[in-house]
């Protein structure tokens, strides 16, 4: 090959053009210079929506946030008549028994009702059976519904604990057999009724039936209902 004379230019279109390959006029290409606006160097794919793990950007949008463990919202507990219903129930229940006790232990009080063949609450309140392994009948009805009235309270009834249920449906279980005890005595053994006696053995039957219905929906036990699941992870 003879070589080139000094001075001699490059005819256009040789392989020995000055300027870059990819430019035009000293300028950058418009490819090129778009890639760098973009960020993306020359040749890196683009435009096909896909994000740069390789996954579509619009299904990056569209896909939840990985949540943490699910949130469990606090217990509303059952309806709030029923929650009422219980605890005025157990609180009347209460202030009998404080009535009787105090009508008891105390011999100046006398209690307000009749006393006739049939219905005499002295006679009955100071029987023997009025006494049961040596403690007041009273006394137990005292102590049952103090019970009752703390665990049938509308903010106890929101707690979600199973055992604390089955402590109130077991004291209810209790409770009704000792007044089928009661009605017994006085039918049977007293021959006669005490009103006020007899005022604590409904309201102790009707708070059965409410605990036992109460346990069978899943009141006290049953898991919240605003509990919600976390979403799945895509």
């Amino acid at each position: 090959m003879a070589a080139r004379k000094p001075g001699a230019t490059a005819k256009p279109g040789s392989g020995t053009q000055s300027r870059d390959k990819g430019t035009r006029g000293g300028r950058p290409e418009a490819s090129t210079a778009a890639s760098q606006r973009q960020g993306t160097a020359p040749g890196q794919r683009q435009g096909n929506g896909r994000a740069g793990n390789g996954r579509p950007a619009a299904a990056r949008a569209a896909a939840p946030a990985r949540a943490g463990p699910a949130e469990v919202a606090p217990s509303a507990g059952p309806p709030l008549w029923f929650q009422l219903t219980t605890w005025v129930l157990s609180i009347g229940g209460l202030g009998v028994s404080i009535y009787l006790t105090i009508a008891h232990y105390n011999s100046s009080v006398t209690l307000a009702c009749p006393a006739s063949s049939t219905i005499n609450c002295e006679k009955v309140t100071t029987s023997a059976q009025s006494m049961v392994f040596g403690i007041p009948v009273a006394v137990l009805g005292l102590a049952f519904f103090v019970f009752l009235a703390v665990v049938n309270s509308p903010w106890a009834w929101r707690v979600t604990w199973p055992p604390l249920s089955w402590a109130r449906v077991g004291s209810m279980v209790v409770g009704i057999l000792f007044v089928l005890y009661l009605i017994y005595a006085e039918m049977f053994s007293i021959r006669a009724i005490c009103l006020w006696c007899t005022s604590v053995h409904v309201i102790t039957f009707i708070l059965f039936v409410l605990i036992v219905f109460g346990a069978t929906a899943g009141y006290g036990t049953a898991k919240a209902s605003g509990t919600t699941k976390a979403p799945s992870r895509a």
